[in-house]
């Protein structure tokens, strides 16, 4: 009798190409784009990474790109899973992916998940957050053995028209402004202060957090690469302080003042502190976060459209896009009154 197989996995494949006993796998609520299973054989349990059904865009969902900077991250202070293996051989499952340690901890995503922490430990989880920003914008890509990893040369131009290429390829309707921000954002990219690995999409919800508040695991690599590393800053910032307020939004609902959490501004503070960079340029990062987070809800809510998600969460995400691209504008014009 074949082992029952959740959406995207073909277990008795998968349990032949592991060499392992019978497989149990669930598919792991939250995650918006790759997907992510929880898998075990009865003695050890991993984590594996696949891309998602259907629509992919070009470039997106890399598994080795993924696989590659957490193996490399492994010998520094950012605290990421073991990984196991990387199998690119689409017969398998169907897609490449990856095999990792399932790390033990807790994923902070609801208010609910975060109402037991208290304002002590809120705060104390907010700047351990921080802080391993910081250390990640601390490696040396060289040392890590990522030098080859991306071209931080021009990174911020190429952000801006990759991520308008990623818009119109996923393009089934007109978002009001959103041209008007792709130009000015061009226009206005700021020199860069230092060449670092940028996670890109980080937030608290991509993160492990330990029993005792520590960061176990940051998670999700899937747009990492050597870059501007006040782009994971601009992002963060739109997650801890903006995007909780988005209709349909469904991450960063566990930050919130009402739950101790301290305001980005304090983290910022921390953040200019520890690496000596200059974040007066912040609100151009800001903005250019508001700009890629509308374009990444676009097309999950493309995929949506058409049939090729997997879970729940999907039906209201469409709606945070237009305020989002206005959110981006209104940055940038306080940016220039300022």
């Amino acid at each position: 009798m074949s082992t029952p197989t959740p959406p995207g996995l073909d277990l008795d494949r998968l349990r032949a190409h592991l060499g392992t006993g019978p497989l149990t796998a669930a598919l792991i609520s939250g995650g918006k784009s790759n997907l992510t299973y929880r898998l075990t054989d009865g003695n050890h349990r991993w984590v594996l990474r696949r891309p998602p059904l259907g629509h992919v865009l070009a470039t997106a969902h890399d598994m080795a790109r993924e696989h590659r900077v957490i193996a490399a991250l492994a010998t520094t202070p950012v605290p990421v899973p073991r990984v196991h293996l990387l199998c690119e051989d689409t017969e398998v499952i169907g897609a490449p992916f990856y095999l990792m340690d399932e790390v033990d901890g807790t994923v902070y995503r609801t208010a609910e998940d975060a109402a037991g922490l208290g304002p002590e430990r809120a705060r104390a989880l907010s700047f351990r957050l921080i802080d391993v920003l910081a250390d990640l914008h601390a490696v040396d890509p060289a040392a890590a053995g990522l030098a080859e990893f991306g071209r931080p040369d021009g990174y911020l131009e190429r952000q801006v028209s990759r991520w308008h290429r990623q818009f119109e390829a996923s393009r089934s309707r007109d978002i009001p402004g959103m041209e008007e921000l792709q130009q000015r954002l061009r226009k206005g990219v700021p020199a860069p202060q230092r060449a670092a690995v940028v996670h890109g999409d980080y937030r608290l919800d991509n993160t492990i957090a330990a029993d005792d508040d520590t960061i176990a695991a940051v998670l999700d690599w899937e747009m990492a690469t050597l870059g501007d590393p006040l782009a994971d800053v601009g992002l963060m910032k739109v997650y801890w302080d903006i995007a909780g307020n988005m209709p349909g939004n469904p991450v960063a609902g566990a930050v919130s003042p009402a739950l101790g959490f301290p305001a980005m501004d304090e983290l910022v503070e921390r953040y200019a502190a520890t690496t000596g960079l200059d974040l007066t340029p912040l609100p151009w990062y800001t903005a250019f976060a508001q700009y890629k987070l509308a374009i990444i809800a676009e097309g999950i809510h493309y995929r949506f459209t058409q049939g090729k998600t997997v879970g729940d969460g999907f039906a209201h995400l469409g709606a945070m896009v237009p305020p989002l691209v206005s959110l981006a504008l209104d940055t940038l014009n306080g940016q220039a009154a300022g």
